[in-house]
């Protein structure tokens, strides 16, 4: 089970990411149950992001749809209500989850609302990702940075390219997209916002032309102060794949995204890339031929200017959404349980009359500690409630699941306690 406050129909890096890597994975056979903010929840407009929609009371859904769904591993990939709602489910049944951290939250709140200090952001991020088994992470500098700010559980991850839609062969004679317009093209693809830095961008002296792709919140004024600069509003699929692919270099000026998905599209389209030296552009740029970085935005510029495209296109082959699929379910096989052991004993002691009646998986290995197996041949008393009630179910067995508050204080909304079981008549 996924669980993203982000999601198709919204626009940005983090939703097509995980788009990517949900189809990845349904095509290796998993079975992915994924929440989503398009679910049908209740939803408010996100302050100052209007078109961007937060869901509000999911709870009773999360907690049903978990219960339903019995999934072998949960992943909360956002910081956000639905991400929060299915943490304080997870800790509710002690089932362990994993995480990921794709967003500088901090450094946008405080570029957004600067009275709110960034240690603040940091402690809510902290708090989030405390419990989590794993705190998945895309780059080298985010990785140190987090470490620095006293994140545990951290394992690095990458994310990928589709490398046939954004491919070479979409770059069109005579400017393609671009037409008319005076080269070279620097172009930048993203969200409109204050803390993407486009502004930046904007105000860079380059010859030729600069083209912003993409909308938001920052559009009008940025609009309204640099005429000179052409906006193209958002664009999507093989259009999107043109503009990557007919510009002469990608400028990305961001200094708080943690990896930025549309290097990887740039590249892949044959389009070098410029950035600040920042996460993101420090861990995918240097020494690759593919763009340059520097703390001179427009110094990156010119340089990237000079890069082979199609060696640019070879470092971008190295990155596909499979590998990244596959690292991801990795991450998923071993999940740390800590404290998880003596509560499921008191469970086990509360429900003795069911639990002692469900079918123990048979163990592969039977010499390894449960903690060394991959989640689903762990020993039943090392399994989610939700899971080993799911296994009962599919024994033949329905449950009547009634929560109870009979645990000691010291374990509080642990689990529910199974008080009555009826068998199916034979």
């Amino acid at each position: 089970m996924i669980v993203t406050d982000t999601w198709a129909p919204q626009v940005n890096g983090v939703a097509r990411a995980l788009g990517r890597m949900v189809a990845e994975l349904r095509e290796m056979g998993c079975d992915v149950e994924v929440v989503t903010p398009a679910d049908g929840f209740r939803t408010v407009p996100l302050i100052t992001y209007s078109e961007i929609r937060v869901p509000v009371r999911a709870r009773d859904d999360i907690e049903r749809r978990f219960l339903d769904f019995a999934p072998d591993a949960v992943h909360l990939a956002t910081e956000g209500p639905l991400g929060w709602t299915a943490r304080n489910v997870c800790l509710h049944y002690g089932f362990p989850f994993t995480t990921s951290y794709h967003t500088q939250f901090p450094e946008y709140v405080t570029a957004r609302w600067s009275w709110v200090p960034l240690w603040a952001g940091y402690e809510y991020m902290r708090r989030f990702h405390a419990t989590s088994g794993r705190v998945l992470v895309t780059t080298p500098t985010m990785r140190e940075q987090l470490t620095e700010r006293r994140f545990q559980n951290i394992a690095p991850w990458s994310l990928g390219v589709d490398t046939e839609v954004f491919h070479p062969r979409n770059r069109g004679a005579d400017g393609g997209v671009y037409r008319g317009l005076p080269g070279p093209v620097f172009a930048y693809v993203g969200r409109l916002a204050v803390e993407k830095n486009v502004e930046a961008f904007c105000a860079l002296d380059l010859p030729g032309s600069k083209v912003v792709v993409g909308d938001g919140p920052a559009r009008a004024d940025l609009q309204h102060r640099f005429p000179e600069v052409h906006f193209r509003g958002s664009r999507s699929g093989t259009d999107l794949a043109r503009h990557f692919a007919d510009a002469d270099v990608l400028v990305f000026p961001s200094r708080t995204d943690t990896f930025g998905l549309v290097i990887l599209e740039a590249m892949a389209s044959g389009t070098p890339v410029a950035g600040f030296d920042a996460p993101g552009p420090r861990d995918l740029i240097p020494g690759t031929g593919a763009g340059a970085v520097s703390l001179d935005l427009r110094e990156a510029a010119l340089l990237a200017l000079t890069c082979d495209r199609k060696r640019t296109r070879e470092y971008a082959e190295r990155f596909s959404w499979r590998a990244c699929a596959e690292a991801f379910h990795r991450s998923l096989d071993v999940l740390p349980l800590p404290d998880r052991a003596g509560r499921l004993v008191q469970l086990q002691q509360l429900t003795s009359g069911v639990i002692t009646r469900l079918p123990t998986p048979r163990l592969s290995t039977p010499d390894l500690s449960w903690p060394d197996l991959p989640w689903p041949q762990r020993p039943a008393a090392h399994r989610s409630v939700a899971d080993r009630l799911h296994t009962f179910k599919r024994a033949g067995a329905t449950r009547t699941l009634t929560l109870t508050r009979s645990l000691p204080q010291s374990f509080p909304r642990i689990a529910a306690a199974v008080t009555r079981v009826t068998r199916r008549p034979d």
